[in-house]
């Protein structure tokens, strides 16, 4: 819903705002505007075409994965965290699988494939709700651990930043590591908080440690490093992380002795008609983002907002990235439209195209995620679980900034 009503105040602002300039003297003004929409549905289409290879390749790696029971040994090794997470659920419960399932799924990029499992854990989870329209708490938490979306392989950033002609695609993938495990350990400490769960518990306080420690190991090293020598490293760490996930998959479903290639094939397929499937909605997205662009009213947002920047004395390289920001919360679809909109306008290498791919990653839509999750089980009051998730995406959103300038300002 929140959605269609932004779609719709792309096309009408951008209808007043080109009313205001042809009588300003614009006489080409609208057909600035009608060229966009044809030019940005070309766009929509040839993104998704490119996207095709990448969703096959790895949903086929997923699906090899999913065979070999790296989801299971992934639940063994998380169990003794999210128990301590999950108190109110009781012990060996089905639903911890699923949970971990579309954690496991999340963490690797695969969106489409983690809301199945996530929409499962919720009704798992609402059958144990004593209270039907009203969300527990291990469905707020729940919530809040998708929201901050923590993301080891942001795999459709990086096909994006390919497909548009980025020297190094995945330069990316460590900035968003960063900012994505800030937003999560945000979300995980405010949620623990609001629910009294203690967060000095052995097993949680370490890790939530560890996640400190790894935030600051990282930062500081990179910090050391000249830009040329950054660089390198994280193109190789990015890439050796990439194909190492995926020789894993492959030897883990060679020694349970499954066929691999029959498995990467079934999932490849999945990732074929993935692609097909937004096709509709990146085209709406892109031309509505096209036509207010062309307007000249995203420019004047823009520009509002940098002049505010300014008057504080603050440097404002970062703005131009702040649409992508502004609507991750309230829609996928929406802020990656304006990721590749940024991309397209500045430069996949640009400071400005590279803080759009690192905010599309660092959080998730919290807002989109409440209406479809909660949704689903018929939840009515949602309690503590938009405060929380909103925290959680304004630390992401905060932790991008910083790291966006360590890494390439």
């Amino acid at each position: 819903m929140v959605l269609n009503y932004i779609w719709i105040a792309f096309f009408v602002i951008a209808f007043l705002f080109g009313i205001v300039q042809l009588l300003m003297g614009d006489a080409t003004i609208f057909q600035k505007i009608v060229n966009a929409t044809f030019d940005c549905s070309k766009t929509a289409f040839e993104t998704s075409l490119g996207l095709t290879g990448v969703l096959a390749l790895w949903l086929g790696i997923m699906k090899i994965g999913e065979r070999a029971g790296i989801v299971r040994v992934l639940a063994r090794i998380l169990s003794p965290i999210f128990s301590k997470l999950f108190p109110d659920i009781p012990k060996n419960h089905p639903v911890i699988g699923s949970i971990f399932m579309n954690i496991a799924c999340n963490m690797l990029g695969l969106d489409n494939a983690a809301t199945p499992t996530g929409l499962k854990a919720m009704a798992q989870m609402q059958e144990l709700n004593s209270k039907k329209d009203t969300a527990t708490n291990p469905m707020i938490m729940f919530l809040v651990l998708n929201t901050s979306g923590l993301t080891v392989i942001p795999t459709t950033i990086l096909a994006f930043r390919s497909s548009y002609g980025a020297a190094n695609p995945t330069d990316v993938f460590i900035p968003i590591l960063l900012a994505t495990t800030v937003a999560t350990l945000a979300g995980i400490i405010v949620t623990a908080l609001w629910q009294k769960i203690n967060i000095l518990q052995p097993v949680l306080l370490t890790t939530l440690l560890g996640l400190v420690a790894f935030v600051g190991i990282v930062i500081w090293g990179f910090g050391e490093m000249d830009k040329t020598t950054m660089a390198t490293v994280t193109s190789v760490a990015s890439n050796l992380i990439l194909i190492t996930v995926i020789v894993l998959f492959i030897l883990a479903g060679l020694i349970k002795k499954i066929n691999v290639y029959d498995a990467f094939i079934e999932g490849a397929k999945e990732g074929f008609h993935t692609a097909v499937r937004i096709i509709p909605y990146l085209v709406a997205i892109l031309v509505g983002v096209g036509v207010f662009r062309a307007s000249g009213a995203m420019d004047m947002l823009i520009d509002g907002i940098a002049w505010c920047v300014k008057q504080l004395g603050l440097n404002t390289n970062f703005v131009g990235a702040l649409p992508t920001a502004l609507m991750k919360p309230l829609s996928g679809s929406g802020a990656r439209g304006l990721m590749l909109e940024a991309m397209k306008n500045y430069g996949p290498d640009s400071f400005v195209g590279r803080l759009s791919c690192i905010f599309q990653g660092s959080t998730d839509t919290t807002f989109y995620i409440l209406a479809v999750y909660f949704g689903s089980v018929s939840i009515k009051y949602t309690r503590h679980a938009v405060a929380c998730g909103l925290i959680a995406d304004l630390a992401g959103v905060l932790a991008a900034i910083t790291i966006a300038y360590i890494f390439f300002g």
